[in-house]
């Protein structure tokens, strides 16, 4: 069989079925061993329509875990109440986890969980912020697509905004290389979050045990069916072409 008749009696991911909740492949659906959390603080969570890696990916089963958990996939939402589906009082006791180019690493703390302002400089009084908090939102996709959101929904600035300085690199390890020590998949995102914010240890232990298993079950089945293994993200064509006219 020549090489061309090989790749094509390789199904497309496309093709492989999928789960109804989670929208992954069946070969890698956890959905039954997901543990519920009633949650007090709420979760909303913003994928960028272009983020559609559905084997690696964790937005969805997420938001599955959590009884007060909302996923949106779009780029623009005239408020936090559209995003959210509901009426918010007061955006302020939100906070969106947005790292830009802020990093805990060079801030005067030792908390994993940070509230800074719009400088990216550390607000005071940060017991008093965070406990005041009541929902956070998450930007799900690249790190490109993460800024994307943030500049394209300017009531995020009505949020408080947070970055985190986790103690460990994310658990992707070498399945998906982040591009900076302190990226995390947003379930390990949201364990750090919830967990620290309504100080319950057992929110991070459940989600990041389901990490775990999504990432073993992905490592057991890859051999076998190369087909579910994550596309090659694409290079930002626009980008590249503005670092050569740079360059010149």
């Amino acid at each position: 069989m020549s090489k061309q008749s090989e790749a094509k009696a390789i199904p497309d991911a496309d093709e492989v079925p999928e789960c109804a909740d989670c929208g992954k492949p069946l070969p890698l659906c956890i959905c039954d061993s997901i543990t519920p959390i009633e949650n007090k603080v709420s979760l909303l969570i913003l994928q960028h329509p272009q983020e559609q890696d559905r084997t690696l990916g964790t937005a969805r089963l997420t938001a599955l875990h959590f009884g007060d958990a909302v996923l949106k996939i779009g780029l623009s939402w005239p408020s936090l109440s559209k995003a959210l589906g509901r009426p918010v009082d007061d955006p302020s006791r939100w906070a969106v986890l947005y790292l830009g180019s802020a990093k805990v690493s060079e801030l005067e703390t030792e908390n994993e969980i940070v509230a800074i302002n719009r400088k990216g400089e550390i607000e005071p009084h940060q017991r008093a912020i965070l406990s005041d908090i009541e929902g956070i939102v998450l930007l799900d996709g690249t790190w490109s697509q993460a800024k994307a959101l943030w500049w394209r929904n300017a009531w995020m600035l009505k949020c408080q905004r947070v970055i985190l300085g986790p103690k460990r690199a994310s658990r992707y390890g070498k399945l998906r290389k982040e591009p900076r020590a302190d990226g995390l998949s947003t379930i390990e995102a949201a364990a750090m979050l919830l967990a620290g914010l309504e100080k319950r240890p057992d929110i991070a232990e459940t989600l990041n045990g389901s990490f775990e298993r999504l990432l073993t079950r992905y490592r057991e089945v890859q051999t076998t069916m190369p087909e579910l293994a994550p596309k090659p993200k694409k290079r930002d064509y626009r980008r590249r072409k503005g670092v050569k006219a740079r360059a010149k």
